[in-house]
């Protein structure tokens, strides 16, 4: 019997602490991933270059802290005060403020959270991903929002974040997002999912997220497709979207690269 995709996305931000998660078997030397019940984080012992998509603290900029914090549908003060909302996450949970992290709203389950980390020549690479379906669209649909000042509701999203100990270049970090992107896409072709709008094959949600983290190892030239680290990133975000949008176990493991 085929699985079910990830529609449930409704909740409130979380009001306590983080809960008892296992996050090995997680490469140290990439953060300290942190799990709760509304928001999965991920800490840097020193700032990280950042190229994101991000609701808050997006852009080019350096990060010493990733947030996929989860809101319900229908929770317009979150969404339309992402920065306070954050900042309040932060307070509680005692993170330091500055410099701000990079954040993301879902309002995609937690439970969805799968990561996939390999070795890539020496170096480490791993996606984090949240999915949820409920929002799938096709570029190019007609749009809800017609106003450019409209904000849209972080229903049904599919967040992603990359992080490497590579060394990685602004036009890098670029090139690293259109790869897993495609990629992306690819795992909603290959299950056949739908936008409601067209009629056609997805390739996205309304309101996706993306975030690539560099590091400070060796530095990779590039990112597409005929090379090594492409190949492996695009490997990582297909099984890591693959196994959450059907709550596929393991939560965390490593990809084994031929």
């Amino acid at each position: 019997m085929p699985h079910t995709p990830v529609t449930d996305d409704t909740s409130a931000i979380a009001k306590g602490p983080a809960a008892e998660v296992s996050t090995a078997p997680f490469p140290t030397e990439l953060g300290q991933l942190q799990v709760s019940e509304n928001w999965v984080t991920l800490g840097f012992d020193q700032a990280r270059p950042c190229l994101s998509s991000a609701v808050v603290n997006g852009g080019l900029v350096n990060a010493t802290r990733w947030i996929n914090l989860k809101v319900s549908g229908d929770q317009a003060e979150a969404a339309h005060c992402p920065t306070a909302t954050v900042a309040a996450l932060c307070q509680q949970q005692q993170w330091p403020e500055e410099p701000a992290p990079v954040a993301m709203m879902t309002a995609a389950s937690m439970d969805s959270l799968r990561v996939r980390f390999a070795e890539v020549c020496g170096e480490q690479l791993a996606v984090l991903v949240t999915t949820g379906l409920a929002n799938a669209r096709r570029a190019g649909d007609r749009a809800e929002y017609r106003q450019l000042s409209d904000h849209c509701n972080e229903v049904g999203t599919i967040n992603i974040a990359v992080v490497t100990s590579a060394t990685l270049s602004t036009a890098v970090m670029a090139e690293c997002m259109m790869t897993a992107t495609e990629a992306k896409t690819a795992v909603l072709q290959k299950h056949g999912v739908i936008s409601p709008v067209s009629g056609e094959l997805a390739t996205g949600t309304g309101t996706d997220s993306l975030a690539v983290f560099g590091g400070h190892g060796q530095q990779a030239a590039f990112a597409g497709k005929h090379t090594i680290f492409g190949e492996v990133l695009a490997r990582l975000v297909i099984e890591g979207i693959d196994a959450a949008a059907y709550k596929a176990a393991p939560t965390i493991a490593k990809v084994a690269i031929s």
